[in-house]
């Protein structure tokens, strides 16, 4: 499955073509989920949906700002899935774990309820790279780690990060 994880990657990176940033942030996004489930000691194969869905947590960006002129987060939600199963197909994954991966995806901004360990990883982890690419204010990390983060690994990444003075 690592393999699988390997090839999404290109093919994700491949899809968003010379689009630096938003390949970056897949990058980014996918080790932090990675160092997470890790750290929380998630199952091989709830990692491996959730190492999938990070990848591909942002690609129907482009797609929303082709439909609707914009990135904003529900429009990403909502053109993500469909280009997901497209870039998935090849891998002829089971047809539940597509389902759960695009599941993710539409949901990868929603912040309740939260479903599962899987999605409340990606939220953790999209957030802590969003709160450096985006400039977050101390207030709004603040209140991400409050109200939203929940695994010990996420908090302690989010103190070390931005927060060191938190609990």
């Amino acid at each position: 499955m690592h393999d699988t994880i390997a090839e999404l990657l290109l093919a994700a990176c491949a899809y968003n073509g010379a689009d630096p940033r938003r390949n970056h942030h897949l990058l980014k996004v996918h080790n932090y989920c990675r160092m997470i489930a890790q750290g929380e000691q998630l199952d091989a194969h709830t990692r491996f949906v959730l190492e999938a869905a990070a990848v591909l947590h942002d690609i129907g960006i482009h797609e929303a700002e082709r439909v609707h002129g914009s990135s904003a987060g529900a429009y990403q939600q909502q053109e993500g899935p469909a280009v997901a199963r497209r870039l998935l197909e090849p891998f002829a994954l089971p047809e539940e774990d597509v389902a759960r991966i695009c599941w993710l995806i539409a949901h990868h901004h929603t912040y309740r309820p939260i479903d599962g360990a899987d999605h409340q990883i990606l939220l953790e982890a999209d957030f802590l790279v969003n709160a450096w690419e985006d400039a977050f204010g101390e207030a709004q990390i603040r209140h991400f780690y409050t109200h939203v983060a929940a695994t010990e690994t996420g908090k302690a990444l989010l103190r070390a990060h931005y927060l060191p003075d938190a609990d």
